[in-house]
């Protein structure tokens, strides 16, 4: 019928069957044009239905458009001139094939509607459509065949159709340009994202990403430089979708988990009636088993909960995307096996000299063809693998901060934060992990399965030997990896025990240095680094054999099956094509054989992960419905009605049958001993509690101030303004009524002065009032004030009451109910309530309740009794003083334990020598105009930090490239004997892998001389036992490279520590002062493991990939040299692409990092303020905050991974033309080689592909994995303070007199600071006792560093004995001196350990001094006695038992110099006696120097020194200096000592 239609013939196969191949012109007329347009007619109403549906706002006309509308325009007007030639000639006598009426029909009709979507897409995003673009792509490609046969016809001078032909070639022409048009994006004025954009060639090929690739080439990237990701992948979005479908689910579960607890329930009560005649012999079994259920109940973990829900709910939110992935996953798979076909067919070619030539060229284009589609499916599946994992992970954490926000308290407990946080982070990156490689599953076994169908077709049955030795080294594997597993485990112990000790050395170094302890500990740390490497050195060794398994699998695959399949029949012959598509196969089946134990082990985790954010998602909510909220006509500010209250449902109420009024502007003041349920009350009110009974009704908004305050990590402005707008003159007000302008004085940068998190670097009087202001700036109508008065001192907390909480305060006229334990503040309130065991035991005003002398007047006769008439002075005073001097907050920095004396003492000592220096009223005036002066937009302009404020450095982030003496010193530390072995060692084994493929073409070769009739078994022998051997030689070298690698890295590992701690321990106190401790210990675990465990690995994997690409490509020049003038140029591509991609992707992965802890941070920081944010009812605003957290992580990570897909199209191009190139070579120089030759070349040229991958990943591995080694040299160049031993050093016996000569001593803390010591000159004579007093900051404590030279002189110089203590060493100097310091540090390990770390001392002499110290009795009392362990920081003694063995410390040293840095809030009074008892005693023979707090300690001493702003002010005995009225006159009569004899108490 066809043949009528053209008029020709339409197929005839004879027109394949020559050199000169070409098809009938009536086939390509006909069903090559067809297929297009019947490609582009059938998906074209699907596109403009799409279009309509999701259509946005019209986006201008560009030059773009305009130019593929006039394209189409002018390949519309061709068509219509081609239909008008046919009817002119129609006219004429011969007849016209209908053909040539239908096809320009046809034509006019596609381009009319190729105008009309071209113009639809108008209202798209991406204004290029991708079946347009597929549709133009066919439209060449089928064109093709066309236009060759035009052109041969025009070439054998026929020019019948020369009409014809010349509009088909401008058509033809311009079908490409219109393609060539189509490749570039269009830009949107709504997107910045050129990915929403990015025409359909551009996205599949990444090329939207160049501009990022490009920018962060010439300059780190930054937040700002990355795009935002989708708005449909927006955790808004994700999360509102994902919630929309999980509450059906979870609905369905929860009905099913009841079903079954029901039937349970059933069959339990039949169960007891069955189970009581069962025999003996079962209830063993039961018991244990009932033992068993019982261990899990304990656990809690066994609470039933709605299971299996979480899957469905993220399958039916994300079920786009796993078909649109599974689609692709699927063509690639299935293209995967066409390769080793075409392998088959090109070597056949080569084989057979009759095949046409053309055959060969079409494979070659096939290979390219195939492998491109391959390369472009994989890396879109991955893409939108990857993308669905983020996005798992991201609605994962996101539903996770959703909840802990509503979560009960009941199900809250069964969670730590630190538990919730790791929800977030590993199971939330388990789920992401396994969407990632859910695919695997199926992709596996079809992988599998084809390989061994397509093998069994090539060697029939013997492949079985070669599939059975794979499937034998998998459990092999297995076994391997479950034991290098538990050597890791064993290691992570080791590894924690040597940080724990990190730890604790670096928290107390000053106590090290102090004692000249260094060496000792360093040798502890020594110790255990040693079992840390022997576990090293055999996981590596265990890594070596699992690497050379793996290795050797193909070569022994390959040998196996070979030899059964040469040995099994002697008419079996291996012929070249046989043998290469085998190994092909092979190679395309190690993959998934690998792959699948890892896919199901991480299955296996992720499904226990499920399981926990199952429990945790579905876990109940908080139940407000007893709270109820009124806005109008109530007459009451907050009525309880019968209400009862409990914290967890199985416990009895916390709060029982409570009603009580509150009338709206009142002070409720709550009273009641410890636990009678006064916070309890406030969390029922703000709906904290689970409700037994009765209800509570309030009026209005409510602010809260906690007991515990909660302070965010933001700048103190932040935490007062909560989110509000700032108003100036109010902010003042309220600073100003919480007394927070002194403090902000004190703080570096004021208002703006940055919190670290849970305000670590507030006092807690200061937390506590930034609380106060926070809750009061909120202007709500309830204020709900949890004991805010708790933590701060006396003064400050009567100028609070009167400023806020009074009648005449800040909140007069709001309703507010203060929880207190002050009692000198009731009688300001409107009502008591008296509350006892969650009970209201009387309430009414302060006269009434103690005319009634119930309960309440009780309580306050205790507590009057309590308190001594001391303290009570000291509030009195102190007040009057407050208002005086206008000296505000000053105690505060003290813990909150101290005894009130002290606090009275040290107030008195402030104030004396404050009015000395400067009016603090005056100043703080200007503070407060400099504040209102300063405005908001300070927080734009960068303000000079003021000199040493900034007392922690910023850490120093790298960017850019690691300088390559980094890995110089990695190299050295390996050793560069080792380092040249392992090298040579992976190349000899590289030569073999040459060696093995050269001999296996050449046994191909064979098939050729000999058939299988006459093929000797001595050649056949000598061909296996060849073969064989050299992949022995490969495994072997391969084992022993290994080994040695595992061996050098180890030994650098080892080196790289010692250096780094010995040069730790040898760093100046500065250095420990100004780097936070978390900082140096991360160098010792995040770093050090780095450089143990993924260094060496990374180094290994990328020696091997770089070989094996130069390996393949020696193979291909040695076949075909004229291969050469490709590689070079492709070579350069591919290194100029790993340039640009490297610095992308390690600048991403660290923005990955540094904006993933802050979601966490926030996150527990949420968690630790729950009650607050409800209370404050700001759960929208922080869900928002980490809304944006979320999503700037995830633009982070998103970006990452297309830089990662962006390089992977391109390397895998780079491999596909090798292959494309050496396949056409094959063609070309045909007559030179051999099949065996072709099939041995391209065999290794696909493998190629994935090495090129590799090695790419591997050299970003290893340049983010370097950094590890640049971060501990940064540690090992710190400078050292002086050498512990010198040349000179002390005579023996030095100091036996124990005299100290100041000469104009001066210190400073660090270079930039001012002088602390400014000139100090005193003379010390042997057997002095000395007292130092001063105020904080007058320099006492500089005085010990620099005795010990801790702190070295900055001028001037002490004498000890006549010897300069800055002459000799540190070690000669600070062993031969003695301190008992201020706060006892002590270390974990034994109490003979923690006194005599040395073992210098037997044991009768530690008795002895422990007898001394007061804690014989106690010490032997224990079970373990001297060996008694001591947790760390010595958490299980006393503080006034640490004290003491400090002073058994000072004891044993036995030295002439004492120094005493006398300790003021430890020690009870009684332990406080005994310490000076021993020391007047046993250190009579000593000079001693009493650092002092509390005056009395030292009324006793020879001389007192007097310091006042580093200089001496008064110097002498403490007679004279009481009767000069000097300031040491004035402390004492502060201190209520008249005379040196009134210091008994």
């Amino acid at each position: 019928m066809l043949e009528k239609f053209c008029n020709s013939t339409f197929w005839n196969s004879s027109f394949l069957d020559s050199p000169e191949a070409d098809l009938p012109l009536c086939f390509e007329q006909t069903v090559l044009v067809w297929i297009p347009l019947g490609f582009l007619w059938f998906l074209a109403p699907w596109q403009l239905l799409h279009v309509y549906r999701s259509k946005i706002k019209r986006s201008p006309i560009t030059k773009l458009y305009l130019a593929k509308q006039v394209l189409v325009g002018f390949l519309l007007i061709l068509a219509a001139i081609e239909l008008a030639l046919v009817l002119t000639e129609d006219s004429g006598q011969a007849t016209v094939p209908a053909i040539r009426y239908t096809n320009p029909s046809l034509y006019l009709g596609t381009w009319l509607l190729v105008l009309l979507i071209q113009h639809s897409r108008r209202w798209c995003m991406q204004k290029d459509s991708w079946f347009l673009s597929l549709f133009w792509i066919l439209s060449i490609l089928c064109g093709i065949f066309q236009l060759q046969t035009l052109i041969r016809t025009l070439l054998k001078g026929s020019n019948s159709n020369l009409a014809y032909s010349c509009l088909f070639f401008i058509c033809y022409a311009l079908q490409i340009l219109i393609l060539i048009l189509s490749a570039f994006s269009e830009k949107d004025a709504s997107s910045t994202n050129p990915s929403f954009t990015a025409s359909f060639l551009s996205s599949i090929t990444f090329s939207w990403y160049d501009s990022i690739i490009m920018k962060g080439y010439k300059q780190p990237l930054t937040l700002e430089d990355v795009w935002d990701v989708d708005e449909e992948i927006k955790t808004k979005a994700l999360v509102s979708t994902f919630e929309k479908h999980m509450v059906g689910d979870l609905q369905k579960a929860r009905k099913a988990l009841q079903g079954q607890q029901r039937r349970k329930a059933w069959r339990d009560s039949g169960d007891g009636l069955h189970g009581l005649n069962k025999n003996q012999s079962q209830s063993q079994d039961i018991i244990v088993l009932e033992e068993v259920k019982k261990k899990k109940k304990k656990s809690g973990t066994t609470k039933d909960f709605p299971k299996s829900w979480l899957v469905k709910t993220l399958f039916k939110t994300f079920y786009i995307m796993l078909l649109k992935s599974f689609l692709l996953k699927l063509v690639h798979d299935l293209l995967l096996f066409l390769s080793p076909q075409l392998l088959k067919l090109l070597i056949s070619f080569t084989n057979d000299r009759d095949t046409h030539v053309w055959t060969a060229y079409l494979y070659s284009v096939l290979f390219f063809v195939v492998a491109l589609i391959q390369s472009l499916c994989l890396q879109c599946y991955f893409q939108i693998c990857f993308k669905l994992g983020v996005s798992v992970r991201t609605t994962v954490m996101a539903s996770i901060y959703r909840k802990a926000l509503t979560l009960s308290n009941q199900a809250r407990k069964q969670y730590t934060i630190g538990e919730t946080v790791n929800l977030m982070s590993v199971d939330a990156q388990k789920l992401m992990d396994v969407t990632s490689y859910f695919h695997l599953l199926w992709s596996d076994v079809l992988q599998i399965t084809l390989s061994i169908y397509f093998l069994w077709a090539e060697l029939g049955p013997s492949i079985l030997a070669g599939v059975g030795v794979m499937v034998l080294l998998i459990p092999v594997n297995v076994i391997l990896a479950a034991k290098s597993r538990a050597i890791q485990v064993k290691n992570m112990k080791n590894k924690d025990k040597r940080l724990k000790i990190m730890n604790e050395i670096l928290s107390g170094i000053k106590i090290l240095k102090y004692f000249a302890w260094e060496p000792s500990f360093k040798n502890q740390v020594h110790e255990l680094r040693k079992k840390e490497l022997k576990n090293l050195l055999t996981f590596g060794q265990m890594q070596s054999v699992i690497v050379f398994l793996l290795y050797l699998t193909p070569v022994l695959v390959s040998v196996i099956t070979f030899s059964v399949y040469a040995l099994v029949d002697s008419n079996n012959v291996l012929d070249a094509e046989k043998a290469f598509t085998s190994i092909t196969l092979f190679n395309i089946l190690r993959f998934p054989l690998s792959m699948f134990p890892m896919v199901i082990s991480s299955i296996l985790q992720a499904s226990v992960s499920r399981d926990r954010l199952e429990q945790y998602l579905g876990g109940d909510d908080l139940d407000p419905s007893a709270i109820c909220r009124l806005d109008c006509n109530f007459d009451k500010a907050v009525q309880f009605s019968e209400a009862s209250f409990t914290w967890d449902q199985d416990s009895e109420a916390t709060i029982r049958d409570v009603n009580l009024d509150i009338m709206p502007g009142q002070l409720v003041a709550v009273v009641g001993t410890v636990g009678s349920g006064k916070s309890s009350l406030m969390s029922a009110m703000l709906g904290e509690m689970e409700n037994v009974h009765g209800h509570i009704t309030i009026k209005g908004t409510i602010a809260y101030v906690p007991q515990q305050s909660w302070i965010q990590n933001g700048t103190i402005r932040d935490n007062i303004l909560f989110g509000s707008e700032l108003d100036e003159k109010r902010y003042q007000q309220i600073l100003e009524a919480c007394a927070l302008l002194q403090d902000l004085e004190v703080l570096p940068g004021g208002d703006l002065a940055e919190i670290g998190e849970k305000g670590i670097n507030l006092s807690g009087g200061q937390k506590q009032r930034i609380s106060l202001a926070r809750a009061i700036y909120q202007n709500s109508d309830i204020y709900v004030l949890d004991d805010p008065l708790s933590a701060v001192d006396a003064h400050v907390g009567k100028h609070i009451f009167n400023k806020i909480l009074g009648p005449k305060g800040l909140l007069k006229g709001k309703t507010r109910l203060l929880v207190t334990h002050s009692i000198h503040f009731l009688p300001q309130v409107d009502e008591i309530v008296v509350l006892g065991n969650g009970t209201i035991l009387e309430k009414g005003s302060y006269s009434t309740l103690l005319a009634k002398k119930g309960s309440f007047a009780k309580i306050l006769k205790t507590f009057t009794k309590q308190t001594s008439p001391v303290e009570e002075a000291t509030v009195k005073e102190d007040t009057e003083e407050e208002d005086d001097c206008g000296l505000m907050p000053s105690v505060e920095e003290i813990p909150e334990d101290v005894a009130s004396l002290t606090m009275k003492r040290e107030n008195s000592l402030r104030q004396i020598l404050s009015r000395n220096s400067r009016s603090n009223s005056r100043h703080r005036k200007s503070l407060r105009n400099s504040l209102k002066t300063r405005n908001v937009n300070t927080l734009k302009e960068e303000e000079e930090p003021v000199k040493g404020q900034k007392l922690i450095k910023k850490e120093f982030i790298q960017t850019g490239k690691v300088k390559f003496s980094i890995y110089l010193k990695y190299l050295q530390a390996v050793g560069w004997f080792s380092i040249f072995f392992i090298i040579f060692a992976y190349v000899i084994n590289s030569v073999a892998y040459i060696g093995s493929n050269l001999w296996l073409s050449a046994w191909t070769n064979d098939s050729k001389t000999f058939n299988g009739t006459n093929y000797p078994a001595s050649q056949r022998d000598l061909r296996i036992g060849v073969y064989g051997a050299l992949g022995l030689v490969q495994g072997a070298f391969v084992i022993i490279a290994n080994l040695w690698n595992a061996y050098g890295s180890t030994h650098a590992s080892n080196i790289l520590h010692r250096q780094l701690l010995t040069n730790i321990l040898q760093a100046p106190m500065s250095f420990f002062d100004t780097t936070p401790t978390g900082r140096i210990v991360n160098r010792f675990s995040g770093d050090i493991s780095t450089v143990d465990d993924t260094l060496p690995l990374s180094l290994r994997s990328w020696i091997l990939c770089f070989l094996g690409i130069i390996s393949t490509l020696v193979m291909i020049c040695t076949a075909t040299p004229i291969f050469i003038v490709v590689i070079i140029p492709l070579g350069l591509i591919y290194v100029s692409v790993q340039i640009f991609y490297v610095a992308t992707s390690r600048q991403l992965k660290r923005l990955d990092s540094v904006t993933r802890s802050p979601i966490y941070s926030h996150f527990s920081e949420t968690m630790s303020g729950l009650s607050v944010i409800r209370a404050f009812e700001h759960q929208q605003r922080f869900l928002k905050h980490n809304e944006v957290g979320i999503d700037t992580n995830q633009k982070c990570v998103f970006s990452w991974i297309t830089s990662n897909r962006w390089l992977a199209v391109r390397l895998e191009l780079i491999g596909n033309l090798i292959v494309f190139f050496s396949s056409l070579m094959m063609v070309i120089y045909r007559d030179a080689l051999s099949g065996d030759t072709v099939g041995f070349v391209l065999s290794n040229a696909l493998n190629i592909t994935q090495t090129l991958n590799w090695l790419v990943r591997m050299t970003s591995e290893i340049e983010t994995n370097i950094v590890a080694v640049e971060r501990i040299n940064e540690y090992i160049k710190v400078e050292n303070e002086a050498p512990w031993v010198t040349d000179k050093r002390p005579p023996p016996g030095w100091p036996s007199k124990g005299e100290i000569r100041f000469n104009n001593y001066q210190v400073r803390y660090r270079p930039e600071l001012d002088l602390v010591l400014r000139g100090i000159t005193c003379d010390i004579r042997s057997m002095e006792k000395i007292g130092v007093v001063g105020r904080t900051g007058a320099g006492k404590s500089s005085l010990t560093n620099g005795l010990f030279r801790i702190l070295e002189a900055a001028g001037g110089q002490i004498i000890i004995d006549g010897v300069d203590i800055a002459s000799i060493g540190l070690h000669d100097l600070r062993e031969k001196l003695t301190i008992i310091p201020q706060d006892p540090i002590l270390f974990s390990g034994s109490l003979r350990m923690n006194l005599d770390p040395f073992n210098n001392h037997s044991d009768e002499e530690i008795w002895k001094a422990l007898e001394l110290a007061h804690l014989k009795s106690f010490v032997s009392g224990l079970q373990l006695g001297l060996s008694h362990e001591v947790t760390e920081a010595g958490d299980n003694l006393s503080i006034g038992q640490r004290q003491l063995l400090c002073l058994a410390r000072a004891l044993l040293r036995k030295s002439k110099i004492l120094v005493m840095d006398e300790a003021t809030a430890a020690v009870d009074l009684e332990t406080d006696h005994l310490i000076q008892t021993t020391i007047q005693k046993e250190f009579s023979h000593c000079t001693t120097i009493t650092i002092a707090h509390r005056l009395h300690t030292i009324m006793d001493s020879d001389k007192i020194m007097v310091l006042d702003n580093g200089k001496i002010v008064e110097y002498g005995s403490p007679q004279e200096l009481l009767r000069n009225s000097g300031p040491f006159y004035l402390m004492a009569k502060e201190a209520g000592i008249e005379s040196v004899n009134s210091t008994s108490f």
